[in-house]
């Protein structure tokens, strides 16, 4: 079993921000696999399946610097061990419409991954880094929560479908399948 977990803001104030690029490739996953989502005690969560393999694709409703409060108790519950926990969020440090899978590694300065980490107690499991790019001159607070244009909703719409692209060939073909396909690829919108 997997759980795939895309990170962003709850509510309509959050909604189409780059802080919320996760939740878009959780929507993309879940209209991918015709699964729907439904409200559970910290995030929204659907089921689905990916080839052989049972998914749940969640959403944390517990804002983004709590994210671990929803995920830890999921991959408890479902003893879902770190290596198939997949995480799809925002990063500053990538160019919008870039992604980047890797295996492990820190939350760099996302508070997100920091709860994650935190509550998993390892750093090892996959995720999908989804750029957004960070302008200078701009404070990162205000660039993460602004309401996006329809040229960037648009490369964030590409970006969302390739990240669920690249969860559903990373269950079904690895790390490594899903690094070589998608990993620096610009999306196209």
């Amino acid at each position: 079993m997997y759980l795939i977990a895309g990170l962003g803001n709850p509510g309509l104030k959050y909604k189409k921000t780059p802080h919320n690029a996760g939740f878009l490739a959780a929507d993309a996953l879940a209209e991918e696999l015709g699964v729907r989502f439904s409200k559970r005690e910290n995030g929204k969560v659907a089921e689905g399946r990916i080839g052989g393999e049972k998914v749940l694709i969640v959403k944390p409703q517990t804002f983004m610097n709590l994210s671990g409060d929803c995920i830890a108790p999921l991959a408890n519950y479902y003893k879902i061990p770190p290596e198939h926990i997949v995480v799809c969020y925002d990063d500053k440090d990538l160019e919008p419409g870039k992604l980047r899978i890797r295996e492990n590694g820190s939350a760099g300065s996302h508070n997100g991954m920091k709860s994650i980490i935190e509550r998993l107690g390892t750093q090892n499991f996959p995720r999908i880094r989804m750029g957004i790019g960070a302008p200078a001159g701009m404070r990162l607070m205000d660039y993460v929560l602004h309401k996006l244009s329809r040229e960037e909703q648009a490369v964030y719409s590409g970006m969302a479908k390739d990240a669920a692209a690249a969860a559903i060939l990373l269950v079904r073909e690895g790390v490594s399948a899903a690094q070589q396909k998608f990993s620096s690829k610009a999306s196209k919108n």
